[in-house]
């Protein structure tokens, strides 16, 4: 089950983010290898909708444990598809030496992987 949260926004939209695994890559020795992925929608079906037409199937919501931060809110605000995601954060790493990534779109995410010849 994914980790996440909703917030509704003053426009009556809503952002919900959600730690999820790598869909495409496999896991890492840890089994850690997360994403945080964001979806900007007019609700939270919507929202997972909008997930689950992507291939991502099993995805659920259940309460509100891991909302957006108003930085996260800001950053899928500013995307035009509103639909962005990143590197799950580690918990184990203090905040002060977390490496801060950027934002990706969400086809960078589901792109199939080149074959090497």
């Amino acid at each position: 089950m994914a980790v996440g949260g909703f917030c509704k926004l003053p426009s009556g939209s809503v952002v919900v983010a959600l730690n999820l695994p790598r869909p495409t890559a496999p896991t890492t020795a840890a089994g850690l290898d997360g994403v945080r992925v964001l979806v900007l929608a007019q609700n939270r079906a919507r929202a997972l909708t909008r997930l689950r037409n992507l291939g991502l199937r099993a995805v659920y919501l259940r309460g509100n444990a891991a909302p957006p931060t108003p930085d996260e809110i800001t950053a899928v605000l500013h995307h035009p598809d509103g639909l962005i995601w990143r590197t799950a954060p580690d918990n184990s790493v203090p905040p002060a030496l977390e490496r801060t990534e950027l934002w990706h779109p969400i086809r960078s995410l589901l792109r199939r992987p080149t074959a090497r010849v």
